[in-house]
């Protein structure tokens, strides 16, 4: 089910910021996490957590890959992919 979004956007972003709102209520961010999710019914807290983690990366606060710099990458080497294709045809039609 990997790259499904069962989810609305609007909901995720939701969550994460009640997870923000209430984390110092809870002894931990997990705690905070889980209860968010069992609140919004949202499957599995491990789902939320992703969310959680993706906006820190987003909002710099978390080491990693951007959502908008890793759909950059995706589409440069969608890219690159159809012009090694393009290459290939010309180089077979040239000989």
């Amino acid at each position: 089910m990997a790259g499904t979004r069962p989810y609305p956007q609007e909901l995720r972003e939701r969550a994460v910021r009640m997870v923000a709102e209430v984390r110092p209520n809870y002894e931990s961010e997990w705690a905070a996490i889980t209860a968010v999710a069992s609140r919004l019914g949202i499957g599995t807290a491990e789902t939320l957590r992703s969310w959680v983690r993706r906006a820190e990366v987003d909002a710099g606060r978390r080491v990693g890959v951007t959502s908008e710099e890793s759909a950059e990458l995706k589409r440069l080497r969608r890219e690159n992919a159809e012009l090694r294709r393009a290459n290939e045809i010309l180089k077979a039609a040239s000989v």
